[in-house]
Protein backbone atom coordinates (compact mmCIF):
# COMPACT_ATOMS: atom_id res chain seq x y z
CA UNK A 1 0.00 0.00 0.00
CA UNK A 2 1.45 3.41 -0.64
CA UNK A 3 1.44 6.40 1.39
CA UNK A 4 -1.09 7.84 -0.70
CA UNK A 5 -3.35 4.83 -0.69
CA UNK A 6 -2.60 4.66 3.23
CA UNK A 7 -3.63 7.71 3.89
CA UNK A 8 -7.01 8.22 1.60
CA UNK A 9 -7.88 5.32 3.66
CA UNK A 10 -7.59 6.60 6.79
CA UNK A 11 -9.31 9.69 5.73
CA UNK A 12 -12.17 7.48 4.93
CA UNK A 13 -12.05 5.26 8.44
CA UNK A 14 -14.81 6.21 10.88
CA UNK A 15 -13.35 8.14 14.10
CA UNK A 16 -12.71 5.52 17.01
CA UNK A 17 -15.46 5.45 19.48
CA UNK A 18 -14.36 5.57 23.50
CA UNK A 19 -14.33 1.71 24.03
CA UNK A 20 -11.67 1.31 20.60
CA UNK A 21 -9.40 3.78 21.95
CA UNK A 22 -9.51 2.22 25.66
CA UNK A 23 -8.89 -0.79 23.98
CA UNK A 24 -5.47 0.04 21.88
CA UNK A 25 -2.48 0.01 22.99
CA UNK A 26 -1.02 2.75 24.53
CA UNK A 27 2.44 3.55 25.40
CA UNK A 28 3.11 6.54 28.65
CA UNK A 29 6.27 8.41 28.66
CA UNK A 30 5.48 11.29 31.19
CA UNK A 31 3.46 10.42 34.48
CA UNK A 32 4.27 11.00 37.83
CA UNK A 33 3.05 8.63 40.60
CA UNK A 34 2.55 11.36 43.36
CA UNK A 35 0.17 12.53 40.87
CA UNK A 36 -1.69 9.72 40.06
CA UNK A 37 -3.32 7.85 43.35
CA UNK A 38 -6.48 6.52 43.62
CA UNK A 39 -8.49 9.56 45.87
CA UNK A 40 -9.39 6.53 48.19
CA UNK A 41 -6.17 5.53 48.75
CA UNK A 42 -5.19 9.04 49.22
CA UNK A 43 -7.89 8.68 52.36
CA UNK A 44 -6.94 4.39 52.97
CA UNK A 45 -3.52 5.66 54.01
CA UNK A 46 -4.11 8.87 55.52
CA UNK A 47 -6.46 7.25 58.15
CA UNK A 48 -3.68 4.66 58.49
CA UNK A 49 -0.84 7.36 58.92
CA UNK A 50 -2.61 10.13 60.62
CA UNK A 51 -2.55 12.49 58.17
CA UNK A 52 -4.90 15.55 59.03
CA UNK A 53 -4.68 17.42 56.24
CA UNK A 54 -6.78 16.32 53.56
CA UNK A 55 -9.57 18.82 52.23
CA UNK A 56 -12.29 16.18 51.91
CA UNK A 57 -12.59 12.77 53.18
CA UNK A 58 -14.82 11.20 50.55
CA UNK A 59 -13.56 9.53 47.65
CA UNK A 60 -15.38 11.45 44.69
CA UNK A 61 -15.08 14.99 46.55
CA UNK A 62 -11.75 14.75 47.32
CA UNK A 63 -10.74 13.75 43.39
CA UNK A 64 -13.11 17.26 42.46
CA UNK A 65 -10.87 19.17 44.96
CA UNK A 66 -7.68 18.20 43.30
CA UNK A 67 -8.78 18.96 39.98
CA UNK A 68 -10.49 22.28 40.82
CA UNK A 69 -7.17 23.03 42.64
CA UNK A 70 -5.48 22.29 39.47
CA UNK A 71 -7.39 24.01 37.28
CA UNK A 72 -5.60 27.49 38.49
CA UNK A 73 -3.89 28.20 35.25
CA UNK A 74 -0.67 28.24 37.33
CA UNK A 75 2.38 25.85 37.73
CA UNK A 76 3.23 26.84 41.22
CA UNK A 77 -0.54 26.54 42.24
CA UNK A 78 -0.73 23.20 40.44
CA UNK A 79 2.42 21.73 42.17
CA UNK A 80 0.94 22.74 45.43
CA UNK A 81 -1.38 20.18 45.17
CA UNK A 82 1.32 17.37 45.52
CA UNK A 83 1.60 18.56 49.09
CA UNK A 84 -1.26 16.51 50.01
CA UNK A 85 -0.20 12.82 48.20
CA UNK A 86 3.28 12.94 49.22
CA UNK A 87 2.16 13.31 52.76
CA UNK A 88 1.12 9.53 52.61
CA UNK A 89 3.54 8.00 50.43
CA UNK A 90 6.54 8.07 53.68
CA UNK A 91 6.33 4.32 54.66
CA UNK A 92 7.32 1.30 52.55
CA UNK A 93 3.64 -0.30 52.56
CA UNK A 94 2.39 3.06 50.67
CA UNK A 95 4.68 3.17 48.02
CA UNK A 96 4.38 -0.37 46.96
CA UNK A 97 0.19 0.25 47.03
CA UNK A 98 0.28 3.48 45.09
CA UNK A 99 2.73 2.03 42.63
CA UNK A 100 0.97 -1.42 41.99
CA UNK A 101 -2.19 0.21 41.70
CA UNK A 102 -0.58 2.99 39.34
CA UNK A 103 0.18 -0.44 37.44
CA UNK A 104 -2.86 -1.93 37.70
CA UNK A 105 -4.97 1.48 36.64
CA UNK A 106 -2.67 1.96 33.88
CA UNK A 107 -3.09 -1.62 32.12
CA UNK A 108 -6.49 -1.17 32.74
CA UNK A 109 -6.92 1.53 30.46
CA UNK A 110 -5.28 -0.02 27.60
CA UNK A 111 -1.19 1.02 28.15
CA UNK A 112 1.07 -1.36 27.60
CA UNK A 113 4.28 0.28 28.51
CA UNK A 114 4.55 2.99 30.77
CA UNK A 115 8.09 4.99 31.88
CA UNK A 116 6.92 6.25 35.24
CA UNK A 117 8.74 8.99 37.54
CA UNK A 118 8.39 10.32 41.09
CA UNK A 119 11.46 11.90 42.91
CA UNK A 120 12.95 9.36 46.03
CA UNK A 121 13.96 12.90 47.44
CA UNK A 122 10.60 13.36 48.72
CA UNK A 123 9.57 10.44 50.19
CA UNK A 124 11.87 10.46 53.12
CA UNK A 125 10.07 12.43 55.88
CA UNK A 126 9.62 8.84 57.90
CA UNK A 127 12.98 7.81 57.85
CA UNK A 128 12.96 5.60 54.44
CA UNK A 129 16.84 5.63 52.98
CA UNK A 130 16.70 6.69 48.92
CA UNK A 131 17.66 2.54 48.72
CA UNK A 132 14.02 1.71 50.02
CA UNK A 133 12.03 3.82 48.62
CA UNK A 134 13.05 2.98 45.07
CA UNK A 135 13.01 -0.41 46.00
CA UNK A 136 9.48 -0.40 47.68
CA UNK A 137 8.24 1.03 44.35
CA UNK A 138 10.07 -1.20 42.01
CA UNK A 139 8.30 -4.01 43.82
CA UNK A 140 4.80 -2.16 43.74
CA UNK A 141 5.40 -1.82 39.73
CA UNK A 142 5.86 -5.60 39.59
CA UNK A 143 2.55 -6.91 42.02
CA UNK A 144 1.03 -4.14 39.69
CA UNK A 145 2.10 -5.87 36.40
CA UNK A 146 1.30 -9.31 38.30
CA UNK A 147 -2.41 -7.99 39.04
CA UNK A 148 -2.87 -6.63 35.84
CA UNK A 149 -1.97 -9.99 34.15
CA UNK A 150 -4.29 -12.41 35.82
CA UNK A 151 -7.04 -9.43 34.88
CA UNK A 152 -6.43 -10.24 31.52
CA UNK A 153 -4.24 -6.90 30.74
CA UNK A 154 -0.41 -6.88 29.54
CA UNK A 155 2.07 -4.04 30.83
CA UNK A 156 5.43 -3.14 31.50
CA UNK A 157 6.51 -0.60 34.04
CA UNK A 158 9.76 1.07 34.14
CA UNK A 159 10.96 4.23 36.88
CA UNK A 160 12.31 7.33 36.22
CA UNK A 161 14.16 9.21 39.30
CA UNK A 162 13.37 13.07 39.72
CA UNK A 163 15.40 15.10 41.19
CA UNK A 164 13.49 18.25 42.28
CA UNK A 165 15.17 21.55 40.57
CA UNK A 166 14.76 23.56 43.23
CA UNK A 167 16.92 20.98 45.33
CA UNK A 168 20.98 20.33 45.57
CA UNK A 169 20.74 16.49 45.29
CA UNK A 170 20.38 15.87 41.37
CA UNK A 171 24.08 14.16 41.21
CA UNK A 172 22.76 11.90 44.29
CA UNK A 173 19.42 10.87 42.46
CA UNK A 174 21.41 10.51 39.14
CA UNK A 175 24.04 8.22 40.99
CA UNK A 176 21.10 6.39 42.28
CA UNK A 177 19.31 5.94 39.39
CA UNK A 178 22.25 4.73 37.60
CA UNK A 179 22.68 2.21 40.51
CA UNK A 180 19.23 0.68 39.56
CA UNK A 181 19.16 0.88 36.01
CA UNK A 182 19.10 -2.77 35.98
CA UNK A 183 16.37 -3.56 37.92
CA UNK A 184 13.49 -1.56 37.08
CA UNK A 185 14.80 1.94 36.56
CA UNK A 186 15.27 3.36 33.10
CA UNK A 187 16.42 6.88 33.48
CA UNK A 188 16.46 9.94 35.02
CA UNK A 189 14.36 13.64 35.17
CA UNK A 190 14.55 16.99 36.48
CA UNK A 191 11.16 18.77 37.61
CA UNK A 192 9.75 20.97 39.53
CA UNK A 193 8.99 25.04 38.88
CA UNK A 194 10.85 26.08 35.78
CA UNK A 195 11.35 29.73 36.56
CA UNK A 196 14.58 30.73 38.52
CA UNK A 197 15.58 27.45 38.28
CA UNK A 198 17.33 26.35 35.00
CA UNK A 199 18.73 22.85 34.49
CA UNK A 200 21.95 24.15 34.14
CA UNK A 201 22.32 24.15 37.55
CA UNK A 202 22.38 20.36 37.57
CA UNK A 203 25.30 20.16 35.10
CA UNK A 204 27.47 17.68 36.76
CA UNK A 205 23.93 15.47 37.11
CA UNK A 206 23.58 15.09 32.89
CA UNK A 207 27.31 14.68 32.80
CA UNK A 208 27.61 12.07 35.45
CA UNK A 209 24.68 10.39 33.28
CA UNK A 210 26.31 10.62 29.78
CA UNK A 211 29.56 9.14 30.52
CA UNK A 212 27.74 6.68 32.09
CA UNK A 213 25.84 6.18 29.12
CA UNK A 214 22.59 5.93 30.59
CA UNK A 215 19.33 8.18 29.51
CA UNK A 216 17.46 11.32 30.75
CA UNK A 217 14.41 13.46 30.19
CA UNK A 218 13.99 16.94 31.50
CA UNK A 219 11.08 19.23 32.32
CA UNK A 220 11.47 22.18 29.71
CA UNK A 221 9.51 24.33 27.67
CA UNK A 222 6.24 24.14 29.86
CA UNK A 223 6.09 27.35 31.48
CA UNK A 224 9.05 29.12 31.04
CA UNK A 225 9.97 29.14 27.04
CA UNK A 226 12.69 28.69 24.45
CA UNK A 227 15.40 29.41 26.95
CA UNK A 228 14.59 26.29 29.02
CA UNK A 229 14.05 24.17 26.14
CA UNK A 230 17.93 25.28 24.98
CA UNK A 231 19.48 24.80 27.69
CA UNK A 232 17.87 21.48 28.22
CA UNK A 233 19.55 20.40 25.20
CA UNK A 234 22.32 22.23 23.66
CA UNK A 235 23.90 22.11 27.22
CA UNK A 236 22.61 19.55 29.52
CA UNK A 237 22.10 16.73 26.52
CA UNK A 238 18.39 15.56 27.00
CA UNK A 239 17.53 12.73 25.18
CA UNK A 240 13.88 13.60 25.73
CA UNK A 241 11.71 17.21 26.58
CA UNK A 242 9.16 16.96 29.69
CA UNK A 243 6.25 18.85 27.37
CA UNK A 244 8.14 21.34 25.33
CA UNK A 245 5.11 22.83 24.15
CA UNK A 246 6.67 26.10 24.18
CA UNK A 247 8.77 24.97 21.37
CA UNK A 248 5.55 26.43 19.16
CA UNK A 249 7.04 30.30 20.29
CA UNK A 250 9.77 29.53 17.32
CA UNK A 251 7.68 28.94 14.66
CA UNK A 252 6.14 31.44 12.53
CA UNK A 253 2.49 30.51 10.70
CA UNK A 254 1.83 33.21 8.45
CA UNK A 255 -1.64 34.25 7.35
CA UNK A 256 -1.52 32.01 4.40
CA UNK A 257 -0.68 29.27 6.32
CA UNK A 258 3.02 28.98 5.25
CA UNK A 259 5.15 27.88 8.46
CA UNK A 260 8.32 29.16 9.24
CA UNK A 261 10.52 27.02 11.74
CA UNK A 262 13.61 29.32 13.66
CA UNK A 263 16.76 26.87 14.31
CA UNK A 264 15.71 25.82 17.54
CA UNK A 265 12.72 24.22 16.44
CA UNK A 266 14.41 23.49 13.06
CA UNK A 267 16.65 21.59 15.55
CA UNK A 268 14.33 20.14 17.59
CA UNK A 269 11.99 18.36 14.63
CA UNK A 270 15.46 17.56 12.54
CA UNK A 271 16.88 15.58 14.98
CA UNK A 272 13.89 13.52 16.09
CA UNK A 273 13.80 14.75 19.51
CA UNK A 274 10.39 13.33 21.49
CA UNK A 275 8.51 15.76 22.84
CA UNK A 276 6.56 14.23 25.70
CA UNK A 277 3.17 16.59 25.26
CA UNK A 278 0.23 16.20 28.30
CA UNK A 279 -2.57 18.43 26.49
CA UNK A 280 -5.06 18.43 29.28
CA UNK A 281 -1.98 19.45 32.16
CA UNK A 282 -1.16 22.15 29.98
CA UNK A 283 -4.69 23.74 29.94
CA UNK A 284 -4.22 23.96 33.32
CA UNK A 285 -1.69 25.33 33.71
CA UNK A 286 -1.85 27.64 30.86
CA UNK A 287 0.43 26.63 28.60
CA UNK A 288 -2.14 26.37 26.12
CA UNK A 289 -5.83 28.11 26.17
CA UNK A 290 -7.88 25.43 24.45
CA UNK A 291 -7.60 21.56 22.72
CA UNK A 292 -7.86 23.40 19.80
CA UNK A 293 -5.61 26.03 20.15
CA UNK A 294 -3.00 23.42 21.62
CA UNK A 295 0.47 23.32 19.35
CA UNK A 296 -0.12 19.76 19.15
CA UNK A 297 -2.00 20.11 15.95
CA UNK A 298 0.38 22.28 13.93
CA UNK A 299 3.28 20.56 15.44
CA UNK A 300 1.95 17.16 14.61
CA UNK A 301 1.02 18.44 10.72
CA UNK A 302 4.71 19.69 10.54
CA UNK A 303 6.26 15.56 11.82
CA UNK A 304 7.64 16.79 15.32
CA UNK A 305 8.33 13.75 16.92
CA UNK A 306 5.22 13.80 19.44
CA UNK A 307 4.26 11.52 22.36
CA UNK A 308 0.51 11.76 24.34
CA UNK A 309 0.81 11.97 27.91
CA UNK A 310 -1.04 12.16 31.35
CA UNK A 311 1.05 14.25 33.45
CA UNK A 312 -0.63 14.07 36.40
CA UNK A 313 -3.68 11.22 36.19
CA UNK A 314 -5.30 12.84 39.86
CA UNK A 315 -5.03 16.30 39.43
CA UNK A 316 -5.79 16.59 35.53
CA UNK A 317 -8.76 14.04 35.82
CA UNK A 318 -7.66 12.29 33.01
CA UNK A 319 -6.18 8.96 31.70
CA UNK A 320 -4.79 8.66 28.40
CA UNK A 321 -8.05 7.63 27.11
CA UNK A 322 -9.52 10.67 27.54
CA UNK A 323 -6.15 12.65 26.29
CA UNK A 324 -6.88 10.56 22.97
CA UNK A 325 -10.49 11.35 23.21
CA UNK A 326 -9.68 15.12 23.44
CA UNK A 327 -7.66 15.08 20.49
CA UNK A 328 -9.62 12.55 18.53
CA UNK A 329 -12.51 14.87 19.37
CA UNK A 330 -10.49 18.11 18.33
CA UNK A 331 -8.41 17.65 15.43
CA UNK A 332 -10.39 14.20 14.02
CA UNK A 333 -8.01 11.66 14.50
CA UNK A 334 -8.49 8.35 13.63
CA UNK A 335 -6.99 5.01 14.74
CA UNK A 336 -3.91 5.66 12.18
CA UNK A 337 -2.74 9.08 14.08
CA UNK A 338 -3.32 7.30 17.92
CA UNK A 339 -0.99 4.53 16.24
CA UNK A 340 1.99 6.99 15.25
CA UNK A 341 1.81 8.89 18.24
CA UNK A 342 2.06 5.26 20.13
CA UNK A 343 5.09 4.22 17.91
CA UNK A 344 6.52 7.71 18.56
CA UNK A 345 6.35 6.68 21.62
CA UNK A 346 7.71 3.46 21.82
CA UNK A 347 10.88 4.36 19.67
CA UNK A 348 11.49 7.01 22.54
CA UNK A 349 11.11 4.96 25.35
CA UNK A 350 14.33 4.38 27.75
CA UNK A 351 14.98 0.21 27.56
CA UNK A 352 16.68 -1.29 24.85
CA UNK A 353 16.14 -1.27 20.97
CA UNK A 354 15.39 -4.80 20.40
CA UNK A 355 12.85 -4.69 23.36
CA UNK A 356 10.95 -1.78 21.51
CA UNK A 357 10.98 -3.08 18.25
CA UNK A 358 9.42 -6.07 19.92
CA UNK A 359 6.72 -4.09 21.24
CA UNK A 360 6.40 -2.42 18.19
CA UNK A 361 5.72 -5.13 15.81
CA UNK A 362 4.09 -7.41 18.27
CA UNK A 363 2.14 -5.62 20.70
CA UNK A 364 1.27 -2.43 19.12
CA UNK A 365 0.99 -2.66 15.27
CA UNK A 366 -1.01 -5.60 15.84
CA UNK A 367 -3.48 -4.31 18.54
CA UNK A 368 -4.25 -1.40 15.63
CA UNK A 369 -4.43 -3.81 13.06
CA UNK A 370 -7.19 -6.11 14.89
CA UNK A 371 -8.87 -2.53 15.70
CA UNK A 372 -8.75 -0.92 11.78
CA UNK A 373 -10.81 -4.77 11.14
CA UNK A 374 -13.59 -4.32 13.29
CA UNK A 375 -15.25 -1.29 11.06
CA UNK A 376 -14.23 -3.04 7.79
CA UNK A 377 -16.02 -6.00 8.65
CA UNK A 378 -19.11 -3.75 10.34
CA UNK A 379 -18.84 -2.10 7.07
CA UNK A 380 -19.27 -5.59 4.85
CA UNK A 381 -21.96 -6.99 7.27
CA UNK A 382 -23.83 -3.17 6.80
CA UNK A 383 -23.49 -3.58 2.54
CA UNK A 384 -24.62 -7.19 2.85
CA UNK A 385 -27.42 -6.38 4.61
CA UNK A 386 -28.66 -3.23 2.69
CA UNK A 387 -27.91 -5.45 -0.73
CA UNK A 388 -30.22 -8.12 0.88
CA UNK A 389 -32.91 -5.55 1.74
CA UNK A 390 -32.68 -4.26 -1.65
CA UNK A 391 -33.24 -7.49 -2.89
Amino acid sequence: MTSQTRSQASQSAPTPTPDQIRRAPKVLLHDHLDGGLRPGTIIDIAREVGYEGLPETEPDKLGIWFRDAADSGSLERYLETFSHTCAVMQTREALFRVAAECAEDLAEDGVVYAEIRYAPEQHLENGLTLEEVVEAVNEGFREGERRAKANGHRIRVGALLTAMRHAARALEIAELANRYRDTGVVGFDIAGAEAGFPPTRHLDAFEYLKRENNHFTIHAGEAFGLPSIWQALQWCGADRLGHGVRIIDDIQVAEDGTVKLGRLASYVRDKRIPLEMCPTSNLQTGAATSYGDHPIGLLRRLHFRLTVNTDNRLMSGTSMSREFEHLVSTFDYKLDDMQWFTVNAMKSAFIPFDERLAMINDVIKPGYAELRSEWLFQQTASTSTSVAMQG
